[in-house]
């Protein structure tokens, strides 16, 4: 089932560190099949506040999306992240096709 690394962040102080860490973090991503889904596109806000950007990256599973995060590759370039950056980061599974909302009764 397809998984998603989810980020809000709150804010980023664009600089040398981010754009170092865009610049690589695309190359991290290659060996467990990670893909962009969203990456701070435009937003319109129909409920509430939604203060920052939205960042989706899909892998095949959990265990490729966990892989990626715990990877060598991806934790050297973490820090040019979290030192320039404040947000929420979550690993989450999709629903199959036929999903419907009642199927969360039944878990």
């Amino acid at each position: 089932m397809t998984s998603f690394a989810v980020a809000h962040l709150h804010s980023v102080t664009m600089g040398a560190d981010i754009v170092a860490y865009l610049t690589a973090i695309d190359a991290t991503l290659a060996p467990f099949e990670g893909r962009f889904v969203v990456h701070g596109s435009d937003k319109e806000v129909l409920e509430g506040n939604w203060p920052g950007d939205l960042v989706i990256i899909g892998f095949p599973d959990r265990h490729s999306a966990r892989a990626w995060y715990r990877s060598p590759a991806y934790q050297a370039i973490l820090p040019l992240r979290t030192d320039n950056s404040q947000g929420d980061i979550i690993l989450v599974d999709g629903v199959e096709d036929d999903h419907r909302a009642t199927d969360i009764l039944s878990a």
